[in-house]
C-alpha cells in the first residue's frame, strides 16, 4: 500500500505542480500592470517556488472523487493564494521578523514593508474573486458561495488568524500538549482541511460519510505537516529548509519537540498519518495519492 500510493503521488505531482504555476501565473496580475510594484511583489511571493502541497491535496481528492482537474484549477489556485499571504504576513518584523522564505529574501525584504503588507491583502481577496468567477470549476452558486464561506472560515479569526494570533501570545510560554495542538488545528491545520473541503465541494452530491471521511483526513494530515515542521526546525539547515533554521527555537516558541522530545514527536506525526490513512479505507486506488500526500508529509525533508 505504501509503495503504491507514494508511486502514484510521485508520478502526478510533478504534473499537478507544473499545473497549478501555470493558473496562478495567468491568475495573478501581470508584473507590469498598474500599480507595477505591488503586482511584482504578488508575483515574486508566489510563483517560481514552494512545495505546492495544498494544491496537490486539491488535485488529489479531486482524484479520488472522480473529478476533472479543470474543475480543480480554480481552489487549488486560490488555496495557495491564501497560503502565499499568510506566509508574507507570518515573516513580518511584527510577526516572525524572517529575511528568508523559499531561499529567497521575504517579500518585505525584497521589496519593504508597506508593499509586502499590501501584497498580502491583494493576494488574500484575489483567492476569492477566484472561487466566484472561475467558469472551469463548473459549481453551482450555491457551491461556490459554499467554497467561499468554507475558505474564509479557514483563514479567520477561528482558523489561520486566530492560529498566528495564538502563536504570538505563546512565545516565551510554556504549552501543555492540548493548547499546542489548539494552536495549530487553527494555524496550519484550518487551511488544509478547508483545502480537501473545497475539492470535494467540486463533486455533486456527495454523502455524509465520504465527507467525513475526508475530513478527517484532512485533520490529521494537516497537525502531521505541523509536527513535521517542528521536527524540520530542529533537525534540517537553513540551505534545505528554504528559510531560518531554527527559528522556533530562536523565538522561544513552543513546539512538538520541546514539549514531547524528537522521538515522541514523531510518533505522534506516525499515529496521525496512520489514522489518515484509516479515514481513507472506503475509497478505491483512485485515493491512493491521497494516501501518498500523508506518506510524503511524515517524511518531507523541508
Amino acid at each position: 500500500m505504501k509503495t503504491d500510493a507514494l508511486t502514484e503521488l510521485t508520478r502526478r505531482m510533478p504534473g499537478w505542480r507544473a499545473r497549478v504555476e501555470t493558473v496562478l501565473d495567468r491568475g495573478l496580475p501581470a508584473a507590469g500592470l498598474h500599480p507595477s510594484r505591488l503586482h511584482e511583489a504578488m508575483r515574486y511571493s508566489v510563483l517560481g517556488g514552494g512545495k505546492r502541497v495544498r494544491p496537490v491535496l486539491v488535485y488529489s481528492t479531486g482524484l479520488a472523487l472522480g473529478l476533472a482537474e479543470d474543475r480543480l484549477d480554480g481552489p487549488a489556485c486560490a488555496v495557495e493564494l491564501i497560503h502565499a499571504y499568510s506566509l508574507i504576513h507570518d515573516d513580518l518584523p511584527a510577526m516572525d521578523n524572517d529575511d528568508l522564505r523559499r531561499g529567497k529574501p521575504t517579500c518585505h525584504r525584497a521589496f519593504d514593508e508597506a508593499t509586502a503588507i499590501l501584497a498580502g491583502d491583494a493576494l488574500q481577496t484575489l483567492a476569492f474573486q477566484i472561487l466566484a468567477r472561475d467558469e472551469a470549476m463548473a459549481a453551482s452558486p450555491a457551491a461556490r458561495v459554499e467554497m467561499i464561506a468554507s475558505l474564509a472560515h479557514a483563514a479567520g479569526s477561528r482558523g489561520m488568524c486566530g492560529g498566528q494570533a495564538i502563536d504570538l501570545a505563546a512565545v516565551g510560554r510554556q504549552l501543555d500538549i492540548a493548547q499546542l495542538e489548539d494552536m495549530h488545528i487553527h494555524k496550519t491545520g484550518a487551511l488544509i482541511r478547508a483545502t480537501v473541503r473545497l475539492a470535494a465541494l467540486c463533486g455533486n452530491g456527495l454523502d455524509a460519510a465520504t465527507l467525513q471521511g475526508l475530513d478527517h483526513y484532512a485533520k490529521c494530515v494537516g497537525l502531521a505537516f505541523q509536527i513535521r515542521d517542528d521536527i524540520l526546525d530542529v533537525e534540517a539547515n537553513t540551505e534545505t529548509l528554504g528559510k531560518r533554521q531554527g527559528a522556533d527555537i530562536a523565538l522561544a516558541k513552543p513546539t512538538y519537540p520541546s514539549l514531547l522530545g524528537l522521538a515522541e514527536a514523531k510518533e505522534r506525526a506516525r499515529l496521525l498519518h496512520e489514522d489518515a490513512l484509516a479515514s481513507l479505507a472506503d475509497f478505491d486506488h483512485r485515493a491512493d495519492a491521497l494516501r501518498g500526500v500523508s506518506h510524503y508529509i511524515i517524511a518531507r525533508g523541508h
